[in-house]
């Protein structure tokens, strides 16, 4: 029989994702850089962008890679057999500021191109709100609860950051991977909760080894990124044992194989491509973690 509180749990966790979720753009774009940069302080036309929360302040400057003013040439004076064109004509405009601009970066120095707008807000807004509404479902009113709702913004802001740019920031990685195990030591502390702490932190540090063996196999298809990622995400799977930890695992993987799978369907990448494995592994974590919330 369904109660109040059972609505009322996954609407307050639904609101809380959004007003999260739409507090990460900026974050988002000021760390979607390439390794090896620093973490954006402006936008494409020269203005600060400062803090961490909320939306780009100078949002039109931050949608387009338009040079800074003080750096376009100046207009050519048009020559005399050619009439200037009147206000309002069909003189030709040039083509439209791309989306991207380009960077040097890599131990090569190669250019790579990284995104330069900012993330709309209502897509990171909503898929915060359906996390959370979702981990509330699952978990019930059990104090671990609080625990995942809060790392969930974090979780989407570092699949954004790595989707987009292919890099995970250690700002993020590492001290979620501590805050993890820090609020789980606090949850178990409480009354009700379905979970084992200790395991938490072996599994984190088993998933984390089994990652660090991965990078040192195959560099190439796997990022010491993901490494630390691994420590965050092996803690919230094994609070609900070694089971839900091979699941997460597992899922995460299969997610990553069918992605790649796919683009090499569509023509859209080859057998070698490395593709940002960082949201795979987090949604790994995030399909894990329902089912062992539900069956805990």
């Amino acid at each position: 029989m369904t109660t109040a509180l059972d609505v009322a749990v996954p609407a307050a966790a639904a609101l809380w994702g959004a007003t999260a979720g739409s507090l990460l753009p900026r974050a988002a774009y000021r760390f979607s850089v390439p390794a090896g940069e620093e973490w954006r302080t402006q936008c494409v036309a020269g203005h600060p962008v400062k803090g961490w929360l909320g939306r780009v302040p100078c949002g039109p400057c931050a949608t387009t890679a338009a040079e800074p003013p003080s750096a376009e040439p100046p207009a050519a004076e048009p020559a005399a057999h050619e009439p200037a064109a009147a206000d309002g004509g069909d003189a030709p405009q040039g083509p439209p500021a791309p989306d991207h601009e380009t960077v040097t970066g890599g131990a090569g120095g190669n250019p790579k191109t990284a995104t330069t707008h900012a993330p709309a807000p209502a897509p990171l807004a909503l898929a915060t709100a359906l996390v959370c509404a979702a981990l509330a479902l699952a978990t019930g009113t059990r104090p671990e609860l609080a625990v995942w709702l809060l790392l969930a913004p974090v979780g989407v802001l570092l699949a954004s950051v790595d989707f987009r740019v292919q890099r995970l920031p250690d700002p993020l990685t590492l001290p979620l991977a501590a805050a993890t195990l820090a609020l789980l030591g606090v949850a178990a502390l409480l009354p009700e909760h379905a979970g084992d702490w200790l395991t938490s932190l072996y599994a984190a540090l088993a998933l984390a080894g089994a990652y660090f063996v991965l990078f040192l196999v195959n560099p190439g298809g796997m990022g010491f990124g993901d490494v630390k990622l691994a420590l965050g995400a092996g803690a919230v799977l094994g609070w609900y044992g070694w089971p839900t930890v091979l699941l997460g695992t597992f899922a995460g993987f299969l997610l990553g194989a069918l992605y790649g799978g796919a683009l090499v369907v569509v023509r859209r990448a080859g057998r070698k491509t490395a593709i940002a494995f960082g949201p795979f592994l987090i949604a790994g974590a995030f399909a894990g973690l329902l089912v062992g919330a539900y069956t805990a």
